[in-house]
């Protein structure tokens, strides 16, 4: 489990990706700047200066479209495409249902962006915990940069703990019931246990301070840290345990070489089928065809109708990512190298960059009045490429091939930024359409969203015969998530802010509904795992189930009015 999270040379690209995103929205939201904190609440409807937003709804037709263009309330700050806008000025009363169900229908494909994204490309030197969680992590610095979306971050966060401590993990041990791991799931859920009760803290005080985000950033390095160590006394107490008893018990193959030995007796080699009669060496025009096409015709041929469907959905995000973002693996001989397709990449990864920090904005803006900067980026990049196509060949990468890691994860990342963005601004719109909270979108649509990635990749682990590994990624992912969400989020909007705190204002009932929830899902699992002596049945995981099917009920009820406060 340790090494799936971690990985020491994913700090210095994690603190690169900061200093990107706080460029990236570094224009920020002007109350933000001169007040220098983040509001749950909307603002009032009787406000002359900015109106609620979600107001639009209870107004005549004719009226809405000038509503939304002159409230800044309704403006989003960042993203390419303005929603609201396109529902209430482009598409006429009667096609509202409509633009609804092709603004849910790009919804789900942005959030199929962000997990290819974050599956394939996490990126360059093995982030595979920021790989993981950059999604939630993105979402919730798009949302933390944004006074209105703020609700966001929170009820994504949260609610994807909820979902994952309780659906997921309940999925897991109704799959393959399992005995869990003592040691590894009670120091998880304490520390996801204090980095839930430090939120709940701060939403009770209502700020967080510079030292309060630090804390949080802190708290993360020392789990990070209890692993390393947990791991290392582990591995050294088997390997004394394998010594006593390796002279004494016969030789046995292990988990891997007994795979590895089904493998090759149970498998096919299509590899052999496909393989060229008459071997020679590439031209430059077939390895860039071969680099940037994203279709495996082996997997295809085995792959079911559903499967097929979804491959050829994912077949432009995969093409696009192909030819923008550089992977560098240090497994193969050749760590990657493809000439033709890394001189191209000099080219389009600078100019994705520039065309995708914050939406553009700088990537058109003018030098001199004469040349914008995007044109620079191309001219640049165009003679960086040719030289690097002349001074190499195709069978041996350059010495500095390994800077091409830095430029890929440094593309994936704004991509990722970029998808964030939109899926935060569809979201705030559904929410004014529907005149519904942002943290019931963040807890609902957001949640699922960026988790239901992670939950398919634990219940396959778990079909394969790997459970307690799948149980494990359960807290450690969203460990990561909610210490570094909060703690960056909140950091950085200090730093743009200026300000000493972050102020938050809890969106009525509903925030405690969902922080006390996920604690009493902790708290379940802490106890009731040490009562069943760690292991696992159906009837845990059907309990886990059912306690979230209640938590949706009260939320929904919590959200209409049904349960309040006198």
């Amino acid at each position: 489990m340790a090494g799936r999270w971690l990985d020491p040379l994913w700090a210095p690209g994690f603190l690169c990706v900061a200093l990107i995103l706080e460029t990236a929205s570094g224009a920020g939201d002007l109350s933000t700047k001169a007040h220098g904190h983040i509001q749950f609440s909307a603002r009032g409807v009787n406000q002359t200066a900015m109106a609620d937003c979600r107001a639009v709804c209870s107004l005549n037709t004719s009226d809405r479209c000038d509503f939304v263009k002159r409230n800044p309330d309704c403006h989003s700050e960042g993203g390419y495409l303005d929603y609201l806008k396109g529902i209430f000025c482009y598409f006429p009363p009667n096609l509202l249902p409509l633009a609804i169900t092709l603004y849910v229908f790009w919804l789900l494909y942005l959030f199929l962006i962000l997990g290819v994204t974050a599956a394939k490309f996490p990126h360059g030197v093995t982030f595979l915990a920021f790989g993981n969680g950059a999604p939630d992590i993105f979402s919730a610095l798009v949302a933390f940069s944004d006074p209105r979306t703020a609700g966001l971050a929170i009820g994504a966060l949260f609610g994807a703990g909820v979902l994952v401590t309780t659906v997921v993990a309940g999925g897991i041990t109704i799959l393959r019931p399992f005995m869990a791991a003592s040691r590894p799931f009670l120091r998880d859920i304490t520390f996801y246990m204090v980095a839930v009760f430090l939120t709940f803290t701060a939403l009770y005080l209502g700020r967080i301070t510079l030292v309060w985000a630090l804390g949080y950033l802190g708290l993360y390095v020392f789990y990070v840290v209890t692993v390393i160590i947990c791991t290392w006394v582990y591995q050294r107490q088997r390997s004394r345990s394998l010594v006593h008893s390796i002279s004494e018990t016969p030789e046995l193959l292990t988990d891997s070489e007994e795979d590895q030995m089904s493998s090759n007796t149970n498998s096919y080699d299509y590899g052999e089928e496909y393989r060229p009669l008459l071997l020679g060496e590439e031209t430059t025009g077939q390895i860039l065809l071969q680099a940037l096409n994203p279709l495996d015709y082996r997997k295809w041929r085995t792959q079911s109708i559903s499967c097929k469907l979804l491959k050829v959905a994912k077949l432009p995000v995969e093409f696009l990512l192909l030819l923008t973002v550089p992977v560098v693996d240090p497994d193969k001989d050749d760590r990657n190298w493809k000439r033709p397709l890394n001189c191209l990449q000099l080219v389009i990864s600078p100019l994705v960059l520039v065309l995708t920090l914050q939406s553009g904005v700088y990537g058109i803006y003018e030098i001199g009045g004469l040349l914008p900067v995007w044109a620079v980026v191309v001219i640049v990049g165009t003679a960086l490429a040719s030289v690097t196509f002349f001074a190499t060949s195709n069978s041996e990468p350059p010495r500095l091939h390994w800077l091409f890691a830095f430029l890929g994860f440094l593309t994936s990342a704004l991509w990722i930024n970029a998808a964030a963005t939109e899926v935060v601004n569809i979201l705030r719109s559904l929410g004014v359409v529907f005149r519904l909270s942002n943290t019931v979108l963040g807890l609902t649509l957001l949640a699922w969203g960026n988790s239901i990635g992670d939950a398919f990749s634990d219940f396959t682990l778990a079909r394969q015969g790997y459970p307690r590994m799948a149980f494990s990624a359960c807290f450690g992912g969203i460990i990561f998530n909610i210490l570094v969400g909060v703690g960056l989020g909140c950091l950085l909007q200090i730093v743009r802010s200026h300000a000493s705190e972050v102020k938050l204002e809890p969106d009525g009932l509903l925030v405690w509904v969902l922080a006390s929830a996920l604690g009493l899902s902790l708290v379940f699992s802490l106890v009731s795992v040490p009562l069943q002596c760690f292991q696992l049945s159906k009837a845990y995981g059907l309990c886990l189930l059912l306690f979230y099917i209640c938590f949706i009920v009260v939320v929904l009820l919590t959200e209409f009015g049904v349960i309040h406060l006198k």
